[in-house]
């Protein structure tokens, strides 16, 4: 199977997509076709035995053949022309916006290309962290107490300390932990840098945090291990940047059956039948034997293959299982109805 690696795109995350893509080199055996969408989203094709973080940084990738994106897939000009890439699916690897707020994914399923990733609806709820609380409250899953805040509000925090997010991006960009009233200005002028809303919630120190990754194949669920990330007062954009090159492999949490078995059914009513198509990582918190979402990381960094056994045949298998969408027949029977009564 060749698999299409999307990445890049117009986001704060745009740097991280292209570490988190190329890590798949050792970690996929299949063969890889690299389509980058750069700042100004213009695809290009990058040859997999030449792609290197610097190709992009020194802007070099755009020596390399211009793709557009249309009807089953992508294409670049030729002699007779056009030529379609080949590919058997699509890798959203795109982190962020673009590929993680369903622009790139309406593309997809607009010109009908099969890819593996979030689709629109997942997208709209992951990717807001105002809206990922809500719809954890719906499907029964515990939150930490939060507070949402837009660009102008007059917010008030009753006391301290609290984490200030920025509700659309992820990898802890403009997120800070606010100690003091005196604090809290300039926490909210980062956080407003990067967003026009922000979440404002506890902060709770020492907190314990388990990470479990998994997918929906033949409708039966698949888990990764569940890992407890490494212990710091939060992981920070430069920890978690360097965590998107990750391809080895990570060491199991130790937790009791009962406390595994709650991450698992947390996890089972987050993905639902939302996230099909897609393999995602929930971010969970304990507290008190109680389990609470803390993030759903719909394309989480380097598809987080280091909590898999096997990952390069997981991911075959989820290619080999998307959902389809249901073909609409149009008929034009209403207004055919209507010519008819007007003797048309």
């Amino acid at each position: 199977m060749k698999i299409a690696i999307v990445f890049g795109g117009s986001s704060y995350e745009h740097e991280i997509s292209i570490v988190s893509s190329i890590a798949m080199k050792e970690v996929l055996k299949n063969e890889l076709v690299y389509l980058f969408c750069d700042q100004h989203r213009d695809f290009y094709e990058i040859p997999q035995k030449i792609i290197k973080s610097k190709l992009f940084s020194s802007g070099e990738y755009t020596k390399y053949d211009k793709l557009f994106i249309g009807k089953n897939g992508f294409f670049k000009k030729s002699m007779l022309g056009q030529k379609a890439v080949e590919f058997d699916v699509v890798l959203n690897l795109t982190h962020g916006g673009d590929g993680e707020d369903g622009v790139l994914a309406s593309l997809f399923e607009f010109f009908n290309i099969p890819f593996i990733g979030p689709r629109v609806e997942a997208c709209s709820v992951s990717s807001h962290k105002f809206l990922t609380k809500g719809y954890a409250k719906s499907v029964n899953v515990k939150t930490i107490d939060y507070a949402f805040y837009t660009k102008g509000d007059t917010i008030e925090v009753p006391s301290f300390p609290v984490i200030i997010k920025p509700v659309r991006l992820g990898s802890s960009i403009g997120v800070s932990i606010v100690k003091s009233l005196e604090e809290l200005e300039y926490a909210c002028d980062v956080a407003f840098e990067f967003d026009d809303a922000i979440i404002i919630e506890p902060f709770i120190s020492g907190v314990k945090e388990y990470n479990l990754a998994g997918t929906k194949i033949n409708g039966e669920f698949v888990f990764s291990m569940i890992e407890e990330p490494q212990k710091v007062e939060f992981l920070d954009f430069d920890k978690k940047y360097l965590d998107f090159a990750r391809t080895s492999g990570a060491v199991e949490a130790l937790l009791s059956s009962e406390i595994q078995e709650k991450i698992k059914e947390s996890f089972k009513k987050l993905y639902n039948t939302l996230f099909e198509g897609s393999l995602i990582r929930c971010d969970f918190f304990v507290v008190d034997n109680e389990v609470y979402i803390n993030e759903i990381n719909s394309i989480p960094g380097s598809m987080a293959n280091y909590l898999f056994d096997d990952f390069n045949a997981l991911l075959n298998s989820l290619a080999n299982n998307l959902p389809t969408k249901k073909t609409i027949v149009i008929n034009y029977e209403y207004v055919n109805k209507i010519h008819s009564c007007k003797g048309k």
